[in-house]
């Protein structure tokens, strides 16, 4: 189970001194506490792989806003530090479509919706979002989506 493989590496990060990775590792395990205490189930308990994915998808976008807002203040120390993070959490997440893929399939989904005007660009994020969860960044499908139009 991935929840338990995220637990064990906190050992390993501690026995080779790898702090960034210690940090990551003890920020998921923090983040799957909070998610078993937030469904009312008991902290020791522990998460299946789809709601440990879920917990680390919502700490990966937490790094990358945070890179975003540190760029923008001019903070390369902490941008630095949030991409080490960002790096160690997305190992553990399934590998993301290419823009190229997400492309065919919105191209597919705007023909089989019959979508052919700008208003409508919401209808076909909607139903391309529900097909690829899990599988394609968001970002790049709302760009894919915004050039078709």
């Amino acid at each position: 189970m991935l929840h338990e493989q995220i637990k064990s590496g906190i050992k390993e990060a501690m026995l080779s001194k790898d702090i960034v990775r210690l940090e990551t590792l003890r920020a998921m395990v923090a983040g799957f506490t909070n998610e078993l205490v937030s469904k009312g189930r008991k902290p020791n308990e522990m998460l299946s792989d789809e709601e440990v994915l879920l917990v680390i998808t919502r700490l990966t976008k937490q790094r990358k806003d945070s890179i975003e807002q540190y760029k923008k203040g001019q903070r390369d120390d902490l941008v630095k530090e949030e991409t080490a993070q960002l790096k160690i959490l997305e190992i553990y997440l399934p590998k993301m479509m290419e823009r190229s893929e997400i492309e065919k399939i919105a191209q597919a989904k705007k023909e089989e919706l019959s979508i052919n005007d700008a208003t409508k660009k919401g209808l076909l994020m909607s139903a391309l979002m529900k097909d690829l969860k899990g599988k394609a960044d968001g970002g790049v499908v709302k760009e894919v989506v915004d050039s078709l139009f």
